[in-house]
């Protein structure tokens, strides 16, 4: 599996262990969006490229980079776009089958909500925390290797039409979920595989570690 991870402006949640256990256990090429240069600064670990106005990185770090032969782009900071989502579109376009985003949660909260909008934008993409995985739901997934975790699943649209929730202790059958509901909260895998799927809406999916 060709895996890229991203590192953006916001928080490490979690140990530093956990993060640098991953990159080594499920490695991929290494990206970061502006002040997710920091982040990478505190594992020890450098990117392939740095994306963004640069605002938020320092002279020595930027330095640092220019002598590792990081390719740093450069953008003005009046744009369309924020960092995050600038370097996701060049990321879409390099055919990774995973794009995992460390530092998409916490830190401010426009910045935080805005990120978790990019995983209607970038289906192959997923926000990653020592304790939680989030995702977009594209009309069925089936779940592997969850038994005992829990996992919510939050609408973002008006309706979720025709739900239905296989493997887990509160199941579902032919539900409309609207907007706003917590039923699905806090669900419980009870099966190693479980499936969720249905036929019209948006839906993110939480798995807590």
């Amino acid at each position: 599996m060709k895996r890229a991870y991203v590192f953006f402006n916001g928080e490490l949640l979690g140990s530093k262990h956990f993060y640098k256990n991953l990159l080594q256990k499920e490695p991929g090429e290494l990206y970061c969006a502006d002040g997710g240069a920091n982040l990478m600064e505190m594992l020890g670990v450098i990117p392939k490229e740095l994306w963004g106005d640069l605002d938020s990185v320092s002279e020595e770090l930027l330095k640092k980079y220019k002598d590792n032969n990081v390719k740093i782009n450069k953008f003005p900071k009046d744009k369309d776009f924020t960092d995050g989502e600038l370097i996701l579109q060049y990321l879409s376009s390099k055919k990774y089958d995973k794009i995992v985003v460390i530092g998409g949660l916490g830190g401010r909260r426009d910045h935080e909500l805005s990120n978790i909008n990019l995983l209607f934008l970038f289906k192959n993409m997923i926000l990653i925390t020592e304790n939680e995985k989030m995702f977009n739901i594209e009309k069925k997934v089936i779940l592997n290797h969850v038994k005992g975790k829990t996992i919510s699943f939050i609408p973002f649209s008006e309706n979720v039409i025709d739900i239905n929730l296989s493997g887990f202790r509160y199941p579902l059958n032919h539900y409309n979920l609207k907007q706003g509901s917590s039923i699905c909260m806090s669900n419980v895998a009870i099966e190693e595989c479980c499936t969720v799927e249905f036929k019209e809406g948006k839906l993110i999916g939480v798995i807590i570690d």
